[in-house]
Parts: C-alpha cells; structure tokens; sequence
C-alpha cells in the first residue's frame, strides 16, 4: 500500500521544463506534473503507429485493388472464351456420340511456375478457338456436300429395269450407250429428289417425256424422265426426299418407270454407287 501512495505521488510531482532562446535572454519555465507528460508521449505514440500503419494499410490495399482489378479483367475474356469452348464441345459430343458419318452430317445445325501465365492461357484458348472453327468450317462443307451429293432411289418401292452401260435399245434393237437406270415401278408411285437441290428443268423433253433435272452443287446433276406428272417448277428449291412427280410412261418408253441419271461436272456417271444402299435394303428385305 505504502509503494503504491508513493508512485502515486510521484506521478503528480511536478517537472519543470526549460526554454531557452537563442535571441533572448529570458528563460521559459513550465511546471508539468510527470503523469501529463507520460500520457503526452503515450498518446504521440499512438497516434504515430495508428497513422504509419494505415498509411501502409492503405497502399498495400491499393495495390492489391489494382492487381485484383487487373485478374478480373483478364478472368472475363477467358471465361467468354471458355463458355464458347464449352459450347463447341457440346456441338460436337452430341454429334460425334451419333453412330455414323451420315448422322454426323445430318444433325450438324510448357513449363510450370505454380502460378498461371494469363498471356500464355489467353493464346492457347486462342489456337484452340482458331482450331474450332476450322473444324466448324470443315463440318459445315461436310454437311453441304453431303445433302447435295445424291442418296438412294427416286422411287421407294420399285426395281431396275434396265442398268446404267451398253445396251440394245427396246424400242430401236440397236445398240445404244444407256446414260441412266431405269427403275420400274407401279404408274403413280411418287418420285423424290435424291439430294437437295434447285430445279432447273420441269416441262416435256422429246423422248424423254415429263422430264426434271436438278442442280445440287458441288458439280451434282440429277435428272428424272418419263413422269406422268410434275409437281415442281424451275426456280424451286426441293429437299432430299421430297415429291417432284410421279411414275408414268411419257416419250419413248416401252411401260411405266422413271429414268434415273446423275451427273458429274456435266458428265453422265453410274447411278449404282448412289443406288446402292437402297439396293442393299431391298435384298435384305426379301431375304427377311
């Protein structure tokens, strides 16, 4: 108790403090009592510290504002590109999860830091983007060739008549170059285009009767005859599939069948390759 009242005391005995001029010669007392002139310094102190660390507070937090800024920027172009990625690959997981190249075509509609090197992502995101739509651009062609290229038979239900080569003609029993197939079949059966094209003939052509030609691109030609009814005019456009007239025996015909022809740059070719896989599905039909 006794220590205690006398650093209490001491506490409160004043201090005399000293100015001194350098231009006067009068002095400047100034009596302080020891506690006032402890909590003066305490108070500096603190107020010291406080603003010197603040002040290192506030430019590491600058700097850290800056940089985060700077991630975020750089983050939101590589998301962008990353969800048009994702959005490439599901295009072509659905595609290539099909069973073959047709349905393929059908339903197309370095050294590590331990920290990431944004440039360096940026570019390989960039090559890829690149690589993607080259592959976008190959598909597309694909996709265009293959619905201009010929597929199947004008006629569901029906047989070959007479091959694509050298034959004696029936109505003249001399021999003659057959530039097509004829493809039997019941008079009125429909007859479809084999691809998608656009019509450029649609109208009666001599001994080839009630004639259609369409143009597919890509050098394809396809042409129809002896129709007993056409169903489409120049200009239009048409779809694999679709109806442009029907199986009669106009021109110079011995019954009812369509002449089938495809052309190649301007050149009649064999229709077998085209007709095979409605060949094909005919034998394994009559063999079930």
């Amino acid at each position: 108790m006794y220590r205690i009242k006398k650093l209490i005391k001491a506490l409160f005995t004043p201090v005399t403090i000293m100015l001194i001029p350098h231009n006067n010669k009068n002095l400047y007392r100034f009596k302080v009592p020891l506690m006032l002139i402890i909590l003066f310094f305490l108070t500096w102190s603190s107020i010291t510290t406080y603003i010197v660390l603040r002040g290192k507070t506030t430019a590491e937090y600058r700097e850290l504002k800056k940089k985060v800024d700077f991630y975020n920027e750089q983050l939101k172009d590589i998301n962008e590109t990353i969800r048009s990625l994702k959005k490439a690959e599901s295009d072509f997981k659905r595609l290539f999860a099909l069973n073959s190249k047709e349905e393929i075509l059908e339903n197309i509609d370095t050294t590590y830091s331990g920290s990431i090197d944004i440039e360096l992502l940026k570019r390989q995101i960039e090559k890829t983007m690149d690589t993607v739509g080259e592959i976008r651009d190959y598909l597309k062609k694909q996709h265009d060739i293959y619905y201009a290229t010929p597929k199947g038979s004008p006629v569901e239900e029906g047989y070959i008549a007479s091959p694509y080569g050298w034959r004696i003609h029936p109505n003249t029993g001399k021999k003659a170059f057959h530039r097509g197939v004829d493809i039997a079949a019941w008079p009125g059966t429909p007859v479809r285009a084999t691809a998608d094209g656009v019509v450029s003939f649609a109208g009666w052509s001599g001994g080839s009767g009630k004639l259609v030609v369409i143009e597919h691109g890509f050098g394809f030609t396809t042409c129809y005859a002896h129709n007993k009814k056409i169903v489409v005019k120049v200009g239009q456009e048409v779809k694999r599939g679709q109806i442009i007239a029907y199986v009669g025996s106009t021109g110079n015909v011995t019954g009812p069948h369509v002449h089938y022809e495809v052309w190649i740059d301007g050149k009649a070719v064999n229709p077998y390759k085209y007709l095979k896989e409605w060949i094909y599905a005919k034998k394994e039909k009559q063999q079930d």
